[in-house]
């Protein structure tokens, strides 16, 4: 790829990561023209790895087809395959988590027809401090506040994102230096996601009463995954019996866990049930923790399952 510009100095960059596993050699790029995902894209290319550009165009302003074409005649320049996908359901309640959602759908689609397995997301220091904020505020444990990993499994797609380590000043100044020009998401000045709100306006009053935003929160990012890792290592090695139907675990064990190892245990039976990417939400973990206090008795009602004791058991089953 001899048209791609080449980001010096850079290729630390994906050795300091924090990805515990190397990246493999065909890979894709989540792209939205923006610095972040182009200095990832430029990054990875010039590095030797076979890339493609994927991109979802969520059709938030009027432009975003028009830019879909710009991203598909600057990849042709850079000789990068380029693959868009537009989205076209509504978004109603939460606008963020509907697209976040439609993203992943996109790519999975994108994974099956491409036949690849893998893809690379440009998230950085202050994305992670932004995210681990947000979920201190919706209430979550050290579970939730572990932030973005930087390697998970997506139903079939690998998600990798090696910029977790970099801040968002580390890539412009790279693309900067390189003379590469990128395009400024309309989005990120719509007021009205809650993300773009935290960093427009909580984030520099707090830098203005005095308080580094990222580093707190990075810190606490920190804490939340040493305690969550000392909760796994106590956790991890009980025995579930489980088929497709059911996953239970002996009611004595259970009982006798701490709550937040319970959660974790909560986690582990529904994955078993229903895939990797399954977790409790705050409201069943409250749900089991209120059935708890009144002995466990008869049974309690979750998405998609139903926790009960039955013969010295705790059994999670899948509803028909």
């Amino acid at each position: 790829m001899s048209n791609v510009p080449l980001l010096e100095g850079c290729q630390a960059w994906l050795d300091g990561s924090d990805i515990p596993e190397p990246l493999p050699a065909s890979v894709a790029v989540g792209w939205s023209g923006g610095a972040d995902s182009t200095a990832l894209l430029l990054l990875l290319a010039g590095s030797g790895y076979d890339v493609q550009a994927w991109h979802v165009d969520h059709g938030w302003h009027e432009n975003s087809a028009e830019e879909s074409l710009q991203l598909a005649r600057q990849a042709k320049v850079w000789g990068i395959p380029f693959h868009s996908v537009r989205l076209n359901d509504p978004l109603l309640a939460n606008r963020e988590a509907e697209a976040r959602e439609g993203r992943y759908r996109a790519f999975s689609a994108l994974s099956h027809e491409q036949c690849l397995s893998s893809i690379c997301l440009a998230h950085h220091r202050e994305d992670q401090a932004e995210t681990v904020f947000m979920r201190l505020l919706q209430g979550s444990g050290v579970g939730g506040c572990q932030g973005m990993s930087p390697v998970r499994q997506h139903g079939d797609l690998k998600i990798f994102r090696p910029f977790l380590h970099l801040s968002r000043s580390q890539l412009v100044m790279a693309l900067h230096r390189s003379g590469v020009t990128w395009l400024e998401d309309a989005s990120n000045s719509d007021r009205s996601l809650w993300r773009n709100r935290l960093r427009s306006r909580t984030f520099p009053a707090m830098e203005r009463a005095g308080v580094n935003p990222t580093a707190l929160f990075l810190r606490w990012q920190r804490q939340a995954v040493r305690v969550a890792s000392n909760i796994r290592s106590q956790v991890e090695h009980l025995q579930l019996d489980h088929n497709r139907e059911r996953c239970s675990v002996a009611w004595e064990v259970w009982q006798n866990l701490p709550p937040p190892m319970r959660v974790y245990l909560l986690k582990r039976m529904m994955r078993k049930l229903f895939g990797a990417a399954t977790v409790p939400g705050r409201r069943h973990i409250l749900l089991v923790e209120a059935w708890m206090q009144h002995g466990g008795f008869g049974g309690l009602d979750l998405s998609r399952s139903r926790l009960m004791r039955k013969n010295e058991r705790l059994y999670l089953v899948r509803k028909a």
